[in-house]
């Protein structure tokens, strides 16, 4: 997973002179997947790893029996605030100059920073037919597959989407798959999150609703704690569409603390669910939790992954928790499941619990972090799919 990807492209934005980023890592079947992000400071070297990233999540949710077939990698990016004023127009922009890519084999979505409503919008003013159109060729009945995929997006569960909970299903999944083979009771277990957007909002229901604990939640105006445990719900309904908090719902026996004061809180499970690299060298020492589950994508650094090891911190890589949303749209349109909520998250449960014993497993038997062990896992599965479906690089 170290060598080049098929293609890099950087574009620069003829209005405002801001740049974006397309990579495909490769293509399965001749198609990529990966979502589009627009935060401040994306780089070309942050989409390059994402990219390589997908590719590893669509190979670890390979099931020869399903009728979901892996695609390869793929990302977008665009150096944006999305919350500037001119942040849909320079999206419009990109997606219009990326309009050959999607057509032919790039199938993106919402990503940090951007809602599926939004990327909709964006993609029929940019005269796309779909941001997920370079897949049609590949279903035995576009039509219907359309009306399943368009009915699960219209599914609400206590007024929120289907689509904005099925990852965070995936991740508290993850989360209790771990406890579980450790021995520990989700009752009296500690979480902390970073992040209440769509991710981490989820993930803190699905775990708080599982009988865990949330004790601390940051968001742009800092850290919400409590150490008898947040009222989630009430949090939740009080987020604005950033996933920021209006503080006029907090109890009196909330505090708010500064913004990094998540990553040490006495907590058993840390979830950063916002921002890519949040975990390096030098804030690791911090950190008192006994597993980190990335919610996000890439959020903690190589050197830092490695120093939480040996310090007995087990880090649940990206590549295998976060990927429940991409599965959970690729299960629906190719028929696995139907647009059904329950359907839908007995589903993720079953697969995302699948793949971190797995990956547990293997971390075990070689004696290595669960991040190397989800590579390893890949490298296996990589050639097999090659010679089934074919694959350019």
């Amino acid at each position: 997973m170290t060598a080049a990807p098929l293609m890099t492209l950087t574009w620069t934005d003829h209005v405002s002179g801001r740049q974006g980023f397309l990579v495909v890592d490769r293509l399965v079947r001749g198609v990529s997947s990966g979502g589009l992000r627009m935060r401040p400071g994306c780089t070309l070297e942050e989409v390059a790893g994402l990219a390589r990233g997908m590719t590893m999540k669509e190979a670890l949710h390979y099931n020869p029996e399903g009728r979901y077939i892996p695609l390869g990698g793929a990302k977008g990016g665009i150096d944006c605030d999305p919350q500037d004023p001119a942040a849909y127009g320079l999206l419009v922009r990109y997606l219009r100059a990326m309009r050959p890519y999607i057509e032919a084999f790039w199938t993106t979505g919402e990503d940090l920073g951007l809602t599926q409503d939004l990327v909709d919008r964006a993609a029929a003013e940019a005269g796309l037919v779909s941001s997920i159109q370079a897949v049609y060729p590949l279903l035995d009945d576009e039509a219907a597959a359309r009306k399943r995929l368009a009915d699960a997006f219209a599914v609400e569960v206590d007024g929120i989407g289907l689509d904005e909970l099925v990852g965070g299903c995936g991740v508290a999944e993850s989360v209790l798959a771990a406890l579980d083979r450790a021995g520990t009771p989700y009752a009296g277990t500690r979480v902390a999150v970073q992040g209440l957007g769509t991710m981490g909002g989820a993930t803190a229901r699905f775990l708080a609703r599982a009988g865990l604990r949330i004790v601390a939640v940051a968001d742009i105006k800092g850290t919400i704690a409590n150490p008898d445990g947040l009222d989630v719900e009430a949090l939740l309904a009080a987020r604005d569409a950033y996933g920021t908090v209006d503080r006029a719902v907090l109890r009196r026996s909330d505090r708010e603390l500064p913004g990094d004061a998540w990553l040490s809180a006495d907590v058993e499970v840390l979830v950063p669910a916002a921002v890519s690299y949040a975990i390096d060298m030098a804030n690791q020492p911090r950190i008192k939790a006994r597993w980190i589950v990335e919610a996000a994508n890439m959020p903690v650094l190589a050197d830092a992954d490695r120093s939480l090891a040996a310090r007995g911190i087990t880090v649940l890589p990206d590549v295998v928790v976060n990927s429940g949303t991409n599965a959970w749209w690729w299960w629906t349109l190719f028929g696995d499941i139907g647009a059904d909520a329950d359907e839908a998250f007995a589903h993720t449960r079953r697969s995302m619990r699948a793949l971190i014993d797995r990956t547990l497993a293997r971390a075990e038997a070689d004696g290595t972090t669960p991040r190397a062990a989800a590579h390893a896992i890949v490298t296996d599965r990589l050639p097999v799919i090659a010679e089934r479906f074919g694959w350019y690089r």
